[in-house]
């Protein structure tokens, strides 16, 4: 496997053109990953709901909750 420093030397030698090529495949594929895993994490929330291990909250209870999720992470 190329290492992250070898892989930036590879790109450098590329020409100007190639890079900003190379940056929006990158971004895209990045784009397209970020994608997939927000897509995974909704079935699974909806296989969760289904089954019944989660329930309906208000928009106020799910704000709550969440609040209630960053003030304990800021803790930590």
């Amino acid at each position: 496997m190329i290492s992250f420093e070898n892989a930036l030397e590879l790109v450098s030698q590329l020409p100007r053109e190639q890079q900003e090529m190379l940056i929006e495949i990158v971004k895209k594929r990045c784009v397209e990953v970020r994608r997939q895993e927000f897509l995974r994490e909704c079935q699974e929330g909806l296989t969760e709901y289904r089954s019944g291990n989660l329930q309906p909250m208000t928009v106020e209870d799910v704000i709550a909750e969440l609040d209630r999720y960053l003030e304990d992470s800021e803790d930590e």
